[in-house]
């Protein structure tokens, strides 16, 4: 008598599993909680966090992360991701379609600075566990970065700012919330090490954005490849933004110079006070 094949796949072959999210009739649980729980007490960012990470972060790590997903949320038309985007939006193509191809035009040298960075602080935080102090550690990874020229090294400097006001913040936040542990400490040191360099006496390399999401990250315990997904996240309602702008304000199949645009926005204004 032959034997019959099992309904999920080729004999001898185990059911596969996730511990993602379960469904089942009127009603859906990610990571063990009830979604419609969630919606209204949980934000987006502690959302993402728990589908993520399998748990639900406190409440500070919660508020960092949303100040994460804020921070990356635009960086306007120059980027090339956005570009990418609005490319694809001239031809026509779905807004889907123009966001998947700016997701697409992330790489090592656009988007993956946080991953580099934080493999950078963790090779000095090998450094510190051998018995030596943060301010040791920096020098020593400053003085690497210069002989194999790797300057600016990820998740430092930046081609338009100076001062990266989005890392200033977040590092501010962390300090407050007193996330503010050897992550934080080594990239702060590192900073002053490279400032003090011989050979960097012209250049300035503040932590950007970048190097403090991948800092602030490590000190409150999740995975680089989690700050990777975070900034990809982050980045698509801006996508989807100049996806929108570019089809319902330009003309179809133009060339796009990013050199020559201009803003018409709203000028500089206050936030409001959203408590009243």
């Amino acid at each position: 008598m032959a034997r019959s094949k099992s309904p999920s796949g080729p004999p001898g072959r185990e059911p596969w599993s996730t511990a993602l999210t379960h469904i089942e009739p009127n009603k859906i649980l990610v990571r063990g909680y009830c979604l419609d729980e969630l919606m209204g007490r949980a934000n987006f960012g502690e959302a993402i966090c728990l589908l993520l990470t399998g748990e639900l972060p406190t409440p500070s790590i919660g508020r960092l992360v949303n100040a994460m997903l804020v921070s990356f949320i635009d960086h306007g038309v120059t980027p090339p991701s956005t570009l990418a985007t609005r490319n694809a939006a001239t031809t026509g193509t779905s807004l889907r379609g123009a966001v998947a191809a700016g997701i697409l035009g992330f790489g090592r040298h656009h988007g993956g600075d946080a991953l580099a960075c934080r493999q950078l602080l963790d090779d000095g935080l090998t450094i510190v566990r051998t018995g030596r102090t943060v301010v040791d550690a920096a020098t020593a990874l400053a003085e690497r970065l210069v002989e194999t020229d790797e300057i600016p090294p990820p998740g430092f400097g930046h081609r338009y700012h100076s001062i990266d006001p989005r890392a200033i913040r977040l590092l501010q936040i962390a300090h407050e919330l007193e996330v503010d542990h050897e992550y934080t400490q080594l990239i702060r040191a590192l900073e002053m090490a490279l400032g003090k360099h011989p050979q960097l006496e012209d250049r300035r390399l503040p932590v950007n954005v970048d190097g403090a999401i991948a800092a602030v990250c490590g000190d409150v315990g999740l995975p680089p490849e989690v700050a990777d997904a975070l900034l990809m996240i982050s980045r698509v309602p801006g996508l989807a933004a100049h996806a929108l702008e570019e089809q319902r304000r330009e003309s179809p199949m133009r060339l796009i110079d990013p050199t020559s645009h201009s803003y018409d926005g709203p000028a500089e204004r206050r936030i409001p006070d959203r408590r009243k």
